[in-house]
């Protein structure tokens, strides 16, 4: 049997170590791996290697992803992907395992609707925002990144007496923002799920200073607005504060994955290569309850994401 993996869309801790176990399981199971570059467009222009245990020494403990990775908008067109597909069929490949976010689950659920291509999805992506699994691969690494430059900011805040606005990524999700924000005590947390209300947050603020509260931390989620909108709202309302800005940006999508991704990618490359080995595809693999699930991608891709109001209201309760 022969199967390919291949990484699409945004780069995210763990994909290495996804990659890792794909060729490695599935070496265990007799089973021959090719690694195609550059995500779909190397799937069009038969940009493929064959894997081996050696090829993936190394790689657990790396960021990024070893076998590149590029968003493909003409993968959307039946022709781009017959010509994948039948790459694939050239190799006598049965089999696909994509690394990537939504946008990635729906490229492969198209070749696997319209060409019969086995096709298994390992949720890659730093934003958490697919509904389907508790946790996606690299999430976590993610969070860790930004609570680890949070803490260098609360130094320089607290010695010039300052607020800074950290922005973070997630896309239309404020998971990165939640948890880093509790992780790391902001004081204020801004997600797109929840509609800002500037007037509170100068409230929070003004409170904090005069309780002697000297600087402050506010979590932007990307998703919520522009770090300057936000800025300009707080200083109209607290002329008397100094205000500065943070944009963590692409630093949050490098860096050695966390023990927790890495784990993730393990359990999940072994799901994967199962699924494939017993002659299923069009599925994903994700987390719940720390069991590792699998289900079909209409389902999970149909699922809206969940802003957890708990953790929200405990971030709010714990900055008092």
């Amino acid at each position: 049997m022969r199967i390919a993996v291949l990484t699409s869309g945004g780069d995210a801790p763990g994909m290495n170590a996804a990659i890792r176990a794909v060729v490695r399981y599935a070496g265990y199971r007799d089973i021959e791996v090719f690694g195609v570059e550059r995500g779909y467009i190397g799937l069009v222009n038969d940009d493929m290697k064959m894997m081996s245990k050696r090829s993936v020494s190394g790689i657990v403990q790396r960021g990024g992803t070893m076998l590149m990775t590029a968003r493909c908008p003409e993968f959307v067109d039946y022709e781009v992907r017959r010509r994948a597909a039948e790459n694939l069929a050239n190799r006598d490949i049965s089999g696909l395992v994509v690394i990537g976010g939504d946008g990635s689950f729906r490229g492969m659920n198209a070749l696997y609707k319209d060409f019969g291509i086995k096709t298994i999805g390992i949720p890659g992506t730093i934003d958490n925002d697919l509904a389907y699994t508790d946790y996606t691969l690299g999430f976590d690494t993610a969070v860790n990144t930004v609570v680890n430059n949070v803490n260098n900011l609360r130094d320089t805040m607290s010695s010039h007496e300052r607020v800074v606005v950290v922005e973070v990524m997630g896309r239309s999700a404020g998971d990165i923002a939640l948890y880093a924000g509790i992780d790391s005590g902001a004081e204020i947390i801004l997600v797109p799920e929840r509609p800002a209300n500037f007037d509170e947050v100068a409230k929070v603020l003004d409170r904090g200073k005069r309780n002697g509260k000297t600087s402050a931390i506010i979590m932007l989620a990307e998703g919520a607005g522009p770090v300057d909108n936000v800025i300009t709202e707080l200083k109209s309302r607290l002329p008397e504060l100094h205000f500065r800005s943070c944009v963590l940006g692409h630093i949050q999508r490098g860096g050695a994955p966390s023990g927790a991704d890495r784990m993730l990618a393990a359990r999940f490359g072994a799901r994967a290569v199962e699924l494939l080995e017993s002659g299923v595809g069009g599925r994903v693999v994700g987390i719940k309850n720390n069991e590792i699930i699998d289900m079909a991608v209409d389902e999970a891709l149909a699922m809206p994401h969940v802003f957890n109001d708990n953790l929200y209201n405990l971030a709010k309760i714990l900055s008092l």
